[in-house]
């Protein structure tokens, strides 16, 4: 099962993907693990603003990676290159778009965890 949201950045709607293919899509591309990607990510967030942004080039570069799989996931038609992607788009903020991915994310392993506790449920019976 997946979940498709689509979400505003630079004034276009851009469709992102959750499913369980993404944590392997992520891993052959980018050779790191998403799970621990997305929750140092979004420690990262909360500990800071976006006036007052202290977050490291390493940051970015991940959340750009996880937007771009996502979105790649979406849409195949997007370019094959993070880069090629962002070029799309004028700057944007990470504090405005990376907060709807985790809920995406979050929307899609909570949607597995419940399809998967029914069908043991069911098998059980």
């Amino acid at each position: 099962m997946s979940m498709i949201k689509n979400i505003e950045i630079d004034g276009k709607q851009v469709p992102f993907r959750a499913s369980a293919a993404i944590p392997r899509i992520y891993r052959m591309k980018f050779q790191r693990d998403i799970y621990k990607d997305l929750a140092s990510l979004e420690k990262a967030i909360d500990s800071n603003s976006e006036e007052v942004s202290n977050l490291d080039l390493f940051s970015l570069e991940m959340f750009e990676n996880i937007a771009y799989v996502m979105a790649k996931h979406a849409d195949p038609n997007i370019p094959d290159t993070p880069e090629e992607w962002l070029d799309a788009f004028n700057t944007f903020s990470i504090y405005q778009v990376l907060p709807k991915i985790i809920e995406l994310w979050g929307l899609n392993v909570r949607s597995d965890a419940e399809a998967k506790k029914n069908f043991v449920q069911q098998t059980a019976r």
